[in-house]
């Protein structure tokens, strides 16, 4: 039997119906806890993505996937439950909504024995943590995780379950766990709201909002086209993206996470500026190819050292 994993990613799959112009529907499987795992797994990385699946077609697609990523199978639960979907009526502008309660299945009871001991890297984020009773389930890994000396990455990726009551306590508690955090401008402005002030000011002190919560943390602000920053104490680092043909964006900001995670896990004694050109390098690939596109570790190195 393979070794158990070194990097470990909480949360949701799900399958996203996207509106087309012509009034049908697209389905396509994703979920942004999945797609950082898959895309980790993708890169060469020992990976398990912990979550439920429902046992219907959609579910049978996601465990498809899953396997021909590479994902270790014993993470993976199925259950009987309705399928976990969202609904995307438009993306421009982004319009969704969730349906299902396949993630809410998900047992830590069931995790394979001695999961824990092997993980280095355990991962938290998106709508899984807006989700009762899940999310209070995942919240107790994250905490049993810290308290066995693993490193805790949160990605919040902020969508409209966030504004569920409880999902601020849940934010404060991963931050503060947390020491690799990657969020977006956009996540800053939903989880910092600031209407009255200019916009990048703004942006200013949402950060310094989330710095306030997570000192301890390296974190990787992502700005679409304008690049990423990565912030550790009084450290800035700049990293710009990578120039491609963009086919669109979908899952990109997923890939840069799981580029981040992945290059911290092959090369853990690089300097920081490496794995940040292993994110950008993710997240372009992504952005090159229809759908969330999981790239190889020789895509991504290669392209993270073209002069």
């Amino acid at each position: 039997m393979p070794a158990l994993p070194r990097f470990v990613v909480f949360g949701e799959a799900l399958t996203d119906f996207i509106r087309q112009d012509d009034d049908r529907w697209l389905a396509q499987p994703g979920g942004a806890c999945w797609n950082v795992a898959r895309v980790a797994s993708r890169l060469g990385i020992a990976t398990g993505y912990g979550g439920a699946l429902s046992t219907d077609v959609f579910g049978d697609e996601l465990a498809r996937l899953s396997a021909a990523a590479g994902l270790d199978p014993r993470f993976i639960q199925r259950t009987d439950a309705a399928p976990l979907l969202a609904m995307v009526p438009s993306t421009r502008p982004p319009q969704y909504f969730f349906v299902g309660e396949s993630d809410l299945a998900f047992d830590p009871a069931r995790l394979p024995e001695g999961w824990l001991d092997a993980a280095e890297i355990v991962q938290f984020g998106c709508i899984s943590l807006a989700r009762q009773p899940l999310a209070e389930r995942l919240v107790g890994i994250a905490r049993q995780a810290a308290a066995a000396g693993k490193r805790i990455a949160f990605d919040p990726n902020w969508r409209e379950p966030m504004h569920a009551p409880h999902y601020a306590d849940t934010f404060r508690t991963l931050a503060a766990l947390a020491h690799y955090i990657k969020v977006s401008d956009e996540d800053l402005g939903q989880l910092f709201p600031d209407p009255a002030a200019d916009p990048e000011v703004a942006s200013l002190r949402a950060l310094a909002s989330l710095r306030a919560l997570a000192p301890q943390a390296e974190i990787l602000l992502t700005r679409g086209a304008s690049g990423m920053h990565w912030l550790h104490g009084d450290a800035v680092i700049d990293q710009p993206v990578f120039k491609v043909d963009v086919v669109d964006t979908v899952g990109c900001g997923d890939a840069s996470m799981g580029g981040w995670m992945a290059s911290v896990l092959h090369a853990p004694d690089a300097p920081v500026a490496t794995h940040l050109r292993h994110a950008a390098a993710a997240a372009a690939l992504a952005a090159s190819h229809a759908g969330a596109y999981a790239a190889t570790w020789d895509e991504v190195d290669a392209l993270a050292n073209r002069s």
